[in-house]
C-alpha cells in the first residue's frame, strides 16, 4: 500500500468521494499518481494564491499541516458539489477558493498561515482517473523592525571587556547584522564597518581609546533592512605618562638646566579621558595646580626635582613624571675635607668635597709631604691616597677649590692623628647573665681606628668596627678559662695593638663548713669569692633552698666586693638546722659551697611537781599555785599551762589543747597566783620547767580545790540584822497599842492577855521556845553548822547554835 501526503493512504481519497462519482470511473494504477512540490513566499499582510493545477480537478481536497507536526487537517474540499470551507480556514486568514479554479486565495496574509498546504486533485481522463498531489510550502515573511542597540557599559574603562547587542522585535530569518562605527576624531567623516554576520551580538574583549565614537546596527533580511539609532561609546582611559616640556630648552647629561635669574616655563601634557588635572611638585612638595608652571627669575634654590602629576578624578587614577632642573651657580661656602683609612687601614685617603654648585667646582690637594703638581684637579670631590707609614702624627693636608662662577678661591685643611694610649677592653653580663657584652675602645685618633675581636684560637668574632667594638655572646660555661683578644689597628700605627680578656667562672671558699651554736643564739656564716670575671655577687640560700633576703628580723647580710657574711638570728633547732648555701654565678659558670649549721639544744630542765593548788575564795576567780623542783641546775624559768572546760570535771586526752597562761616566772619562783578565771568553768593546770628554749616534762595535772567553808561571819551577820529589825518592829507596835488602849481596850486586853498566857508556859530551853513559836506563827529557821578555820588559824573549832526568828 502506498501512502500519500501526511501518511494518508490513497484509498482515503476514494473513501471520501461520493459513490455517484465513482460509477464508471476506473482508477489507474497507483504508480500513475503525480507529486508536484511548490514553494511560495509572501510578506505578512499581502495576498497569496495557492494553485492546485491549471484546470479544475473533478474532485480535490486542500489540507494544511501545522509547522512542527505531521498531521494533515482539511481546509476546503470539492466533491463535485462546489467548494466547502472547513473551520480551520478561519485561522489561516481571509481564505477563499477562486471561482472556476481549485486555487486558494488568502488575503491579508497572517503569520499563522505559514505552513505546508496539500491539494489532492483527482482528474477523470479517457485513460482513467488520474491523481495528482500538489505540495505548496507557504512561507510568510516578516520585515525587520527598527533595531535597538544595547551596550552593557557606555563608558567602559580602557582594557575592560564590553558587548553590544542589536535587538529586533520582528523579522524573518535569516537576518544579517552589520555594525558600523564613526571615530570620535572631529576630522573623521567616514563610517567604518566593525563586524558583520548573522549574530546580533559583538564582544570586545579589551576595549581601548580608539573604540570611542558612534555605533550603528544595520539589520537586513530578504524583505527589508533597518538601521538603529546611533549610540555613543565613551572609553575612559589615562592619564598616560605625562610629558614635560621646558622653555627655554636646554638639556644636560643629568637633566634640564637654566641660567640663574631667567624665567623658566614648564608645560605638562598627558592623554586622558576625561581630561587630566595637573599638579606640580618641587622636591615632593606641591607648588602649583594647572597644566603650565612658570618660575620667574629662577634662583639656585630652585634646583631640584620637578614632578608633574596628572590625575583622572573620574577613574581615580594618576600618573607622574619627574625631571631634574639644574640652575647654574657657584657652590656655597667652602670645600670640606677629611681623612679616611684605606688599603686595610695601612694608608690614609685624603677626601675633599665642595658640592652644591653647577657646574662642579675644581679641587686639588697640597702638603709638604706631597710633591708639587703631584695631583691632578678633580671636580666636586677628590681623593688622594697617602702611605700611612710615611705619615707622621699631626700631619696637616690642605684642599684647594675653585669655581668658574666665583672669582675667589677657597680651601680647607685636615690633620692626621694617632690615638693616645692603649686600647681598653671590658666585659659586662646582661641581666640574668643571659649574654656577655665584650666592649673594646681606642678613641681619639683621626681617622678612627679599626677594632675587631678574636678568640684564643684565632677565630674572628663579630664584625669590624671603628673606635669602639661591642661583641655580644650568649653565655656558656664553655667560655670559662677562655680568652678573647681585641685587635686595634690605625693607619699611623706601625703594628696592631692587642687587648686580651680572660673569662673565669666564680671560685668560692669559706672558713668553716660546719657551724654549731646553742638554740636561740645567732649563727655567723662567711663566704669568700676568690676568682671570677666578669664580676658577680654572692647569694645566700637557707636550709630550705630559698634565697635569703636582707630581712633583719631573721637574717642579716654584710657584703663587700669579694666576701659576704650571713647572720641567722635567734637560731631555732627545728627551723634553722641544716645546710646553707653560698652561691655565685656569672655568665661563664657558677659555684656554690654548702655550710652545715648545727643547732644544739640546752639540757632538759628538772621535773616539777605541784605541791598545792586551790581557789583563793569562793568566787573561784583566783587560784593559789605552789610547786617544788627536785634539782636546781639547767633551769631558766617556769611555764604554767591551763586546760579549761564547761563540764563538771576536766578530762585530759590526746586532743586536749593546753594554753600557756604564765610564761615569765623566774627560775627561783615557787609560788604564783592565777587571776581573772571564769568562775563557771572547770580548770586543770600543769607546770613545766624551761632551760632557755628546752622544755622539761610537764608536771602532773591538777585542778584547784575549793577553800574551807566558814559560816560564822555569815550567820552572825544574819542574826544581828534579824534581831534589830524584830526589835524595831516590836517597839513600834507597842507604842501604837499604848496610844490606843483607852479608845480600843479590847484590842489592848487581847494582846496583853496573849502575852500573859504565854508567860505562864513552862519553857525549859531556847529550842522549845523556837518550836513553840514556829507552830503558832510559822517563822523561818536558818541554822549554821561547824566550819574549819582558815589556813594559818591554830584555834580549835567551836560548835555554835544560833536561832533567828523573822516575821514577814
Amino acid at each position: 500500500m502506498r501512502y500519500g501526503l501526511g501518511g494518508f493512504p490513497y484509498f482515503c481519497l476514494i473513501f471520501f468521494l461520493q459513490p455517484s462519482i465513482l460509477q464508471g470511473l476506473d482508477i489507474l494504477d497507483s504508480g500513475q499518481v503525480v507529486y508536484i512540490e511548490l514553494q511560495t513566499k509572501r510578506v505578512v499582510g499581502e495576498t497569496v494564491i495557492l494553485e492546485c493545477g491549471s484546470t479544475v480537478p473533478d474532485v480535490y481536497i486542500w489540507g494544511y499541516t501545522i509547522p512542527g507536526t505531521e498531521h494533515i487537517r482539511a481546509v476546503v474540499f470539492n466533491f463535485g458539489q462546489g467548494p466547502k470551507l472547513q473551520s480551520l480556514a478561519k485561522t489561516l486568514g481571509d481564505l477563499n477558493v477562486i471561482t472556476n479554479t481549485a486555487s486558494l486565495l488568502i488575503e491579508k496574509l497572517p503569520l499563522a498561515a505559514q505552513g505546508l498546504y496539500t491539494c489532492q486533485a483527482l482528474y477523470d481522463t479517457p485513460q482513467g482517473a488520474k491523481l495528482i498531489y500538489y505540495y505548496v510550502q507557504l512561507l510568510v515573511l516578516v520585515p525587520v523592525s527598527k533595531p535597538h542597540l544595547l551596550v552593557d557599559d557606555s563608558s567602559p574603562v580602557e582594557g575592560t571587556p564590553i558587548w553590544m547587542r542589536c535587538s529586533l522585535e520582528n523579522g524573518s530569518t535569516p537576518i544579517n547584522y552589520k555594525w558600523e562605527h564613526k571615530s570620535s576624531d572631529a576630522e573623521a567623516t567616514t563610517t567604518t564597518k566593525v563586524a558583520e554576520g548573522n549574530i546580533n551580538r559583538v564582544n570586545i574583549t579589551s576595549v581601548n581609546r580608539n573604540h570611542t565614537g558612534w555605533y550603528w546596527c544595520l539589520a537586513t533580511n530578504e524583505v527589508n533592512q533597518q538601521r538603529s539609532d546611533g549610540i555613543w561609546l565613551e572609553v575612559l582611559f589615562g592619564p598616560d605618562v605625562p610629558r614635560i616640556d621646558v622653555t627655554p630648552y636646554s638639556v644636560t647629561e643629568r637633566g634640564y638646566s637654566a641660567v640663574e635669574r631667567t624665567t623658566v616655563s614648564l608645560m605638562c601634557q598627558a592623554s586622558s579621558n576625561p581630561p587630566s588635572q595637573y599638579v606640580w611638585f618641587y622636591n615632593n612638595s606641591q607648588v602649583h595646580t594647572g597644566q603650565q608652571y612658570n618660575i620667574t627669575k629662577i634662583l639656585r634654590m630652585h634646583s631640584g626635582h620637578y614632578s608633574c602629576l596628572a590625575q583622572n578624578y573620574y577613574l581615580n587614577t594618576n600618573s607622574k613624571t619627574t625631571i631634574t632642573l639644574y640652575v647654574y651657580y657657584p657652590p656655597n661656602g667652602s670645600p670640606t675635607c677629611t681623612i679616611r683609612p684605606t688599603n686595610n687601614y695601612t694608608d690614609v685617603a685624603l677626601w675633599c668635597s665642595w658640592e652644591g654648585g653647577y657646574p662642579p667646582a675644581s679641587l686639588y690637594w697640597s702638603s709638604p709631604l706631597i710633591t708639587p703638581n703631584g695631583t691632578a684637579p678633580s671636580f666636586t670631590n677628590t681623593t688622594l691616597v697617602h702611605p700611612g707609614s710615611t705619615t707622621p702624627h699631626n700631619s696637616t693636608f690642605t684642599c684647594h677649590g675653585s669655581h668658574v662662577a666665583s672669582p675667589a678661591s677657597y680651601s680647607c685643611s685636615t690633620t692626621a692623628l694617632l690615638p693616645l694610649g692603649e686600647p681598653q677592653c671590658y666585659v659586662h653580663p646582661t641581666r640574668n647573665n643571659e649574654y656577655l657584652i665584650l666592649s673594646c675602645s681606642w678613641e681619639g685618633g683621626f681617622p678612627q681606628s679599626l677594632l675587631w675581636w678574636e678568640s684564643d684560637d684565632g677565630v674572628t668574632q663579630g664584625n669590624f668596627k671603628e673606635s669602639m667594638n661591642i661583641l655580644i655572646l650568649r653565655s656558656s660555661v664553655t667560655f670559662s678559662g677562655k680568652a678573647f683578644v681585641c685587635h686595634a689597628k690605625h693607619p699611623l700605627a706601625l703594628a696592631t695593638k692587642l687587648c686580651p680578656l680572660r673569662l673565669e667562672a666564680p671560685v668560692l671558699a669559706t672558713q668553716l663548713k660546719v657551724v654549731s651554736v646553742y638554740e636561740g643564739n645567732d649563727v655567723q656564716l662567711s663566704c669568700i669569692l676568690k676568682a671570677n670575671y666578669p664580676d658577680t655577687e654572692i647569694t645566700w640560700f637557707n636550709n630550705h633552698k630559698k634565697q635569703v633576703g636582707d630581712t633583719p628580723s631573721k637574717y642579716l647580710l654584710y657584703r663587700e666586693a669579694t666576701w659576704s657574711n650571713l647572720t641567722v638570728r635567734e637560731a631555732d633547732g627545728v627551723q634553722d638546722s641544716g645546710q646553707y648555701w653560698c652561691s655565685a654565678s656569672n655568665a661563664v659558670g657558677g659555684a656554690e659551697i654548702p655550710i652545715t649549721v648545727l643547732i644544739k639544744r640546752y639540757p632538759v630542765p628538772p621535773n616539777v611537781t605541784i605541791s598545792k593548788i586551790k581557789y583563793s575564795s569562793h568566787q573561784r576567780t583566783e587560784v593559789d599555785l605552789q610547786w617544788a623542783v627536785k634539782e636546781t641546775g639547767n633551769l631558766t624559768g617556769f611555764i604554767v599551762e591551763g586546760l579549761r572546760t564547761q563540764g563538771s570535771q576536766v578530762k585530759e586526752n590526746k586532743t586536749s589543747f593546753w594554753v600557756q597562761m604564765v610564761t615569765s616566772i623566774l627560775p627561783d619562783g615557787r609560788y604564783h597566783k592565777l587571776v581573772g578565771l571564769d568562775p563557771t568553768s572547770i580548770y586543770a593546770f600543769r607546770i613545766l620547767a624551761i632551760n632557755h628554749r628546752t622544755l622539761g616534762y610537764p608536771s602532773e595535772v591538777k585542778s584547784p580545790e575549793d577553800p574551807p567553808f566558814n559560816a560564822y561571819p555569815t550567820i552572825i551577820g544574819a542574826v544581828v540584822s534579824t534581831m534589830v529589825l524584830a526589835t524595831v518592829g516590836f517597839m513600834l507596835l507597842f507604842l501604837y497599842i499604848m496610844r490606843i488602849r483607852n479608845g480600843n481596850s479590847r484590842f489592848h486586853h487581847i494582846f496583853f492577855g496573849m502575852q500573859h498566857s504565854l508567860s505562864r508556859e513552862n519553857i525549859n530551853s531556847p529550842e522549845d521556845e523556837v518550836v513553840s513559836m514556829s507552830q503558832r506563827e510559822g517563822p523561818a529557821v536558818v541554822s549554821g553548822g561547824s566550819t574549819s578555820a582558815p589556813e594559818g588559824d591554830t584555834s580549835e573549832p567551836v560548835g555554835v547554835t544560833i536561832t533567828a526568828t523573822t516575821t514577814t
